[in-house]
């Protein structure tokens, strides 16, 4: 900025803030949570309104081959600040509410990566990466914190809405904090006086029962995983969560609008649990998942109106994606799985599996950018889009060098969004304890642990489906996405040559990170 300065005043121009069209563009990184490909109005849902969302699609390219690494979300959010698959990191699962930061401080990121340039760098929503460096204490500031790995600015909460703490915390700092009442929390045993969760008439008070492992610290009337007590004063309202976020990521726009910035927007709609504001309730027949979705792209609609309201719509790249796949019953006893299947919701669009799937409905996911004059306007582009190139193509879109990203696991795969061929000849795919390849229209999945087979039980699936991913688990799998979308016709027998071409990438990959070959 201070050289383009200079420059205007040696051509007599004059000096001030660069007009926005001048200067590299604004990137806004907005991230639904366990939204999957079939839950927008572009992608097909029927009973679920979106129009900022639709209206967003209409106006940029909507990917139909947009993926996630990850169909969890530590790993997933992990890899798309790194530019690095988190399978290659041990401690890379998905984290305890009071895990240590798992991106080290000084290594190469996105966030890094922009702030070096000159770009103001805020994440707001959830961060779900661990915080501090040894064992958290919640009472002082938290040190590492998203600010220490690239943000100039962070407004987030520390893991998800199930887990404690249930707390946000502002550049390190927990909000609203009462010294006079710190917070504790634990992970291991529950502290002296706890309800038991468990109990017929604890469970009987609960605004909202749980089905399965959410019956630890009781907080706004929900059971949470995690123990918690202390910080009264600090406990969220989890009616006004996604309020309090969209408020915090419109605030940085305003602030910033005079120079560059990229603000990733993390949302937690629709992740467990699910409690959306009272004007969601009841837009959707699915029940509060449903109505997460409408409170998403409400939240949507008002950060990009503060976009136009500032008149940087124009030099902004918006891109909208999820971190995993959806999920009905994830904890708590909501009604998604019954309310979908009368409604005929198909959350992951035409693609099997889900969250912690090795499917593709686990890491296909929505994939819309919009940057006006720039992305293809009303295009629905089947070119392979990952998150994993985003740290690359970013630096690369902002004028920076992107070749740290490109020692690890990124592509600089920008142009895809202005319309031209993806880069990227295939993108690896991670479920829980497993890993498979897509490449072209195949996709080949290799046998998996026996840690793999047991996580393919959870999620949205029905019983009869949990056990064939069991069943399937067992063996190697190979399908023709271009016939079998939904991955129910294992072709590996009828094309042998195809699975050995594609398991020899996958152990290559394999081998950079782990010794041990794949099992087959």
């Amino acid at each position: 900025m201070r050289l383009f300065c200079l420059l205007m005043m040696l051509a007599g121009g004059t000096v001030g803030a660069a007009e926005p069209a001048q200067r590299p563009p604004n990137i806004v990184l907005l991230l639904a949570d366990d939204i999957g490909w079939g839950d927008f109005g572009c992608y097909g849902a029927k009973v679920i309104p979106t129009p900022a969302v639709d209206r967003l699609a209409a106006q940029g390219t909507r990917f139909t081959s947009g993926y996630c690494t990850s169909a969890t979300c530590t790993p997933s959010r992990y890899s798309l600040l790194t530019g690095e698959y988190a399978w290659r990191r041990q401690g890379t699962g998905i984290l305890p509410g009071d895990a240590t930061m798992i991106i080290k401080p000084g290594r190469p990121t996105l966030p890094a990566s922009l702030a070096k340039l000159g770009y103001a760098t805020g994440v707001v929503g959830k961060w779900h990466l661990g915080l501090g460096s040894r064992e958290v204490n919640w009472n002082q500031r938290i040190n590492p914190c998203p600010n220490e790995v690239g943000f100039t600015y962070s407004f987030i909460m520390a893991a998800t809405g199930d887990r404690v703490p249930c707390v946000f915390v502002e550049d390190g700092n927990v909000v609203n904090l009462d010294p006079k009442d710190p917070i504790e929390v634990s992970y291991v045993k529950p502290f002296p006086h706890d309800p038991d969760l468990k109990s017929p008439e604890e469970r009987a008070k609960l605004k909202m029962d749980w089905s399965m492992g959410h019956n630890m610290a009781l907080v706004n009337g929900v059971g949470r995983i995690g123990w918690m007590r202390g910080g009264k004063s600090a406990i969220w309202n989890d009616e006004t969560l996604g309020e309090t976020f969209t408020d915090k990521a419109c605030a940085f726009i305003a602030k910033h609008k005079d120079e560059p910035f990229f603000l990733y927007y993390a949302a937690h709609e629709n992740h467990v649990p699910r409690v959306p504001n009272p004007i969601h309730r009841g837009k959707t027949p699915l029940g509060p998942r449903g109505d997460a979705v409408v409170a998403f792209d409400d939240h949507v609609d008002k950060i990009l109106a503060e976009l136009a309201k500032h008149g940087l719509t124009e030099n902004t790249l918006v891109i909208l994606s999820s971190d995993n796949g959806p999920v009905l019953d994830d904890g708590y006893r909501d009604q998604a799985l019954a309310l979908n299947r009368k409604a005929g919701h198909l959350p992951a669009g035409p693609y099997r599996g889900g969250k912690y799937s090795i499917y593709e409905g686990g890491t296909r996911v929505s994939m819309i950018a919009r940057w006006p004059g720039h992305t293809p306007d009303g295009v629905v582009s089947t070119e392979v889009v990952s998150q994993i190139d985003f740290a690359a193509s970013f630096t690369k879109l902002a004028g920076g060098d992107p070749s740290d990203f490109l020692k690890l696991d990124g592509l600089e795969n920008s142009q895809v969004f202005r319309g031209a061929k993806s880069q990227r000849d295939y993108v690896i795919e991670q479920g829980q304890n497993q890993i498979a390849i897509r490449q072209g229209d195949w996709k080949y999945i290799p046998v998996a642990s026996k840690k793999g087979q047991k996580a393919w039980r959870a999620g949205e699936l029905e019983e009869p489906e949990r056990e064939r991913e069991v069943i399937d688990g067992q063996m190697e799998q190979l399908y023709d996405l271009s016939k079998d979308a939904g991955e129910k016709h294992n072709v590996i027998a009828e094309n042998p040559e195809v699975a050995q071409k594609l398991r020899t990438i996958l152990e290559a990959e394999r081998a950079k990170g782990f010794a041990q070959p794949l099992p087959r």
